[in-house]
């Protein structure tokens, strides 16, 4: 049985006079936070906030890039060379990593968002592609990435760390990719639902899909709460404390993998 889970949250994401969740509340309920870098959402001043606020609650921080899509919010794919791809990945996990080391906080990880998240969980060239650039920043983080996926064996394959990651909130299509944002039951918000989801997804490495079936998902070493799920932060609380109750240990993946 696992005993060891990281819970983590996509943050920072407001920018200018936009705001997007609530960073704040939220914080003392995870354990490793995905900062926007400026792409997807985020700008240099919400980053080096974030990353402060991380730093008052011991919460470990991961670069979060995304396709430069600002009006999408990373969430429609785009259609990039190899060479734009490389280039992307470094340039927002760089300014992640700058902005760390300023704040005297060190990178735990990488997580790829929304779309691009999704490309490299299928496609094979985009995963090796976002790896290589990572990789070539700093060998030493740890890549996000969905059981199974491509970009989970792109990471193994490159001699990277990789923590099997499963979402919360979201609905599972019966091949253990998501359901696309677009229906109307991709989200799921209700906190007695979600606890008994992640339970089963971390004790039994299976979930149940929107067809009713049980699928394998395999080993699960941290779970997603998106912060601009209604509920995130009575979310993440509850489910922090219920996982404790079921004998899970809710640590940073750098202090298990």
């Amino acid at each position: 049985m696992k005993t060891k889970v990281d819970i983590n949250c996509d943050l920072g994401e407001s920018y200018g006079a936009f705001h997007m969740g609530n960073d704040r509340a939220i914080m003392p309920h995870i354990t490793s936070a995905n900062v926007a870098c400026g792409f997807h959402a985020g700008d240099p001043t919400t980053i080096a906030r974030t990353l402060q606020l991380a730093k008052r609650f011991n919460v470990a921080v991961g670069a979060h890039p995304a396709y430069p899509d600002l009006m999408g919010f990373g969430r429609r794919e785009m259609s990039l060379t190899i060479e734009e791809l490389r280039n992307y990945v470094i340039y927002q996990v760089s300014a992640l990593e700058g902005f760390a080391k300023a704040s005297g906080i060190q990178l735990q990880h990488v997580k790829l968002h929304g779309a691009l998240y999704n490309k490299a969980a299928k496609n094979s060239e985009t995963a090796q592609t976002a790896v290589k650039a990572i990789k070539a920043l700093n060998p030493n983080l740890i890549v996000f990435a969905p059981p199974k996926s491509a970009l989970a064996e792109a990471a193994a394959k490159a001699g990277i760390r990789v923590a099997y990651e499963v979402f919360a909130d979201r609905a599972y299509n019966p091949d253990g990719t998501l359901v696309s944002r677009r229906r109307p039951n991709a989200l799921i918000t209700d906190v007695k639902t979600i606890i008994e989801r992640v339970i089963q997804m971390v004790k039994e490495q299976t979930v149940t899909a929107v067809n009713g079936e049980n699928i394998q998902l395999g080993e699960v070493d941290t779970v997603c709460v998106h912060g601009d799920t209604p509920e995130a932060v009575n979310i993440a609380k509850n489910l922090k404390r219920a996982l404790i109750k079921a004998g899970v240990q809710v640590k940073p993946v750098r202090a298990f993998l």
